[in-house]
């Protein structure tokens, strides 16, 4: 008996009928999940949180049956269906506003012993460790989402449903839900059933993934072919496009699979094309359908010589080919507002294509209207964290900052990407500019903006693009913008020839590169960089950036993009500044890359005896009694103090305890910089003691995350030979490079 319920599906869903009264919200729904992740989509009003609570024993159902592991379950309670290990993650989040994030893990934890324990419930939700004093009517929401999830992982369960796990959670958040998932699946202990609405989210889990219409599962479709599928995916939120008369949409789909291949695309005739919302406001369960009036008086007409033009420049452009999937032959992006610069970017956009390369033409304008394009607004919506209602709304400055964080998600989801270019004002750089920085160093980025002559450093960050002075406004063209746009076009297609052709020839060459590893530095560390960078010069490419803000920035921007193979990050001075407002500081995002990634991790603690400010007489005003010490007339040291060493101790700890990868971290017992040391102007050791202290109360150490303490002085070599040897068993055999978890 054990054997056969071993061998049995995970879920079995057969001709699950539901009614509400006289309404029929499941039509004979047939499911079958046999391990990992498995997704369902569809419109609000489909049937797919009734599909949940019917599982879960919370809904009757009038027919059918529902088996977990081969068990029947149809009839049984909630409690019983969950003792049994089906765990429920609710929409709503479901939460008790006076019990504490703590009280609500330890009810939890009492019914199922297993892998997830509240320790590991922090360490994958750092903030729910922050806020457990906290009661859950004071969470914000994505920390309740967070907390429901949490709640549901601690009863161990063997089937695992999540009702709309994303709705609410910042874009960070969400990557770090979808990484969870895939986590899960991959494991294999636990198999999860997702209802989603956010498509993105949905196909990125899970192999494939099933569309729920009128409370059937109309079909179940490959992850990869929905997220390509943009004419499908406008059809499942309600918008289509119509010659003549209304598809069937089945009808279409299925022969379109039968053949193997995507059905081709209608044939234009002489009618004008009609785009068609068939909801024109949003529909609930208990909408009726909308007129046919209504649904006419919001259609919109296409002229179809346009359409004929773009499709024939398409298929010039591309040779043929079909629209571009998220991964396939390398590709360009052009990237804008297409409601205020179509023409502009279509003209950058052939161009390009008249150098033989494959172009994608994006919107990201967030006014709603429609534009013929390749990728539209509305499909980039969609991968708000929060779903396309968050990115058209009255707030332009909302709106803008919704899709940047959808374009961004979106890209990052793209495996076929080959440059990138954008043109617009300060609008349109602040849209592109966060995904660009996304992208791997080396994948050409370009912005032609009319802020491109100021400050272009929160635009460009830590990364490699590329910003040209539009002189003229983006508005028209001209015969200034003409030149101005055809450089950048240009620009872009020779660096992308020029990178693909080099890449060719990388291929072919039978050496290997070395694999790199990146190394902080500051000048009061210098020794000890050189020292280190000279033992692995043999085996690693040692990269060694300035830790003057930008630089460990640029540093972990290396990481995110794969290309180092372990990091040392000695000089972690850049916290210094951030926390006590120095001039290199780093970002709230330090030792992200880290996190996110799981690349094995040297660090320490050099540096962090020292605040950065410009010349004397900038010091703020509150620290003009503090121990300084002039480095040169434009740059002045502080000294920290005991107290401040107490706060970067704990801020360093926190973010080691998120660190997943190896780690391995040095506390130089001797003194952390040239200028800590006996008889230098910054030997203090009671503030020393203060920093490594902190350091030992917070960071959680295990097998795999170590505070390594050395009676030496960080610039001694012994220091530095105990780093290396620390590194080599991390990232593997000399000389070959270290798969990173990604």
């Amino acid at each position: 008996m054990s054997e056969v319920r071993r061998s049995a599906p995970a879920l079995e869903v057969r001709g699950l009928d539901v009614y509400y009264g006289h309404s029929h919200a499941l039509q004979g729904v047939d499911l079958t999940l046999d391990s990992g992740v498995f997704s369902v989509v569809g419109r609000n009003g489909m049937g797919k949180t009734t599909l949940c609570k019917t599982i879960m024993g919370l809904l009757r159902a009038s027919g059918g049956s529902v088996r977990v592991r081969g068990e029947e379950i149809t009839r049984l309670s909630p409690a019983r269906i969950a003792r049994l290990g089906v765990g429920y993650v609710p929409q709503g989040r479901r939460l008790w506003r006076s019990l504490s994030v703590a009280e609500h893990l330890s009810l939890a934890a009492g019914m199922r012993r297993g892998a997830w324990t509240i320790d590991r419930i922090y360490e994958t939700f750092p903030r729910l460790a922050e806020r457990k004093d906290h009661g859950g009517g004071q969470l914000s929401g994505g920390e309740q989402q967070m907390l429901a999830i949490s709640r549901a992982l601690l009863t161990n369960p063997h089937l695992l449903i999540m009702d709309e796990p994303t709705e609410g959670l910042a874009p960070v958040i969400v990557a770090q839900v979808e990484e969870m998932l895939v986590r899960l699946g991959e494991d294999g202990d636990m198999s999860v059933l997702v209802i989603e609405q956010n498509i993105g989210v949905a196909t990125a889990i899970s192999k494939n993934v099933a569309i729920m219409v009128n409370g059937r599962v109309n079909r179940i479709i490959d992850s990869a072919r929905l997220a390509a599928d943009r004419e499908l995916q406008q059809r499942l939120l309600g918008v289509g496009v119509h010659v003549g008369q209304e598809a069937d949409v089945e009808a279409v789909d299925t022969g379109a699979e039968a053949g193997g291949r995507p059905a081709a695309p209608r044939a234009t005739g002489a009618a004008p094309i009609r785009v068609y919302i068939s909801n024109p406001t949003l529909p609930t369960r208990w909408s009726q359908p909308a007129p046919i009036a209504r649904i006419e008086g919001a259609a919109r007409t296409l002229s179809t010589g346009v359409t004929r033009i773009e499709d024939a420049a398409r298929q010039k452009r591309q040779s043929g080919a079909g629209l571009q999937n998220a991964s396939g032959p390398p590709v360009v992006l052009v990237v804008g507002t297409l409601d205020t610069k179509g023409e502009e970017l279509r003209f950058i956009r052939d161009l390009i294509a008249r150098h033989g390369l494959r172009t994608r033409l994006v919107d990201v304008s967030t006014s709603g209207k429609l534009s013929t394009c390749d990728v539209s607004a509305q499909e980039i919506a969609l991968n708000h964290g929060r779903g396309g209602s968050s990115v058209f709304g009255s707030d332009r400055g909302a709106s803008v900052t919704a899709m940047a964080d959808a374009f961004a998600n979106w890209l990052r989801r793209q495996g076929n990407v080959a440059g990138i270019i954008s043109a617009g004002g300060s609008g349109g750089a602040s849209l592109v500019a966060p995904a660009m920085r996304a992208l791997p160093v080396g994948v050409p980025k370009l912005i032609i903006s009319s802020v491109a002559s100021g400050d272009v450093g929160p635009y460009v960050g830590p990364a490699d693009i590329t910003m040209m002075y539009s002189v003229t406004d983006v508005q028209g063209l001209n015969s200034i913008s003409r030149a101005v746009l055809a450089n950048g076009a240009n620009a872009i297609a020779g660096m992308v020839k020029a990178r693909l052709e080099n890449q060719a020839r990388t291929e072919r060459s039978a050496p290997a590169d070395l694999p790199a590893i990146g190394i902080t530095m500051f000048g009061v560390t210098t020794p000890a960089v050189q020292k280190i960078a000279a033992d692995l010069r043999g085996d690693f490419e040692c990269l060694v950036f300035h830790a003057t803000g930008v630089g460990g920035r640029s540093m972990e921007k290396l990481v995110d993009s794969g290309m180092l193979a372990g990091v040392i990050d000695l000089t972690t001075t850049e916290v210094c500044d951030l926390l006590m407002g120095g001039v290199f500081p780093a970002t709230d995002d330090r030792f992200g890359a880290i996190i996110r990634s799981r690349v094995p991790f040297i660090g320490s603690v050099g540096a962090l005896d020292m605040v950065n400010f410009g010349a004397p007489d900038t010091i703020p005003e509150r620290y003009r009694q503090r121990k300084f010490h002039v480095h040169n007339p434009q740059v002045t040291l502080m000294r920290t103090t005991p107290e401040e060493n107490e706060r970067i101790g704990r801020w360093i700890g926190d973010k080691l305890n998120r660190m997943d990868g190896p780690v391995r971290f040095f506390l130089p017992e001797g003194g952390v910089s040239a200028l800590d040391a006996p008889g230098q102007p910054f030997w203090d050791p009671e503030a020393d003691a203060a920093l490594f202290g902190a350091l030992d109360r917070s960071v959680r150490q295990t097998s795999n995350r170590q505070l390594i303490r050395v009676k030496r002085h960080i610039n001694e070599p012994e220091f530095a030979s105990a780093i290396v040897n620390a590194l080599r068993p991390l990232v593997g055999r000399p000389g070959t490079r270290r798969k990173v978890a990604r």
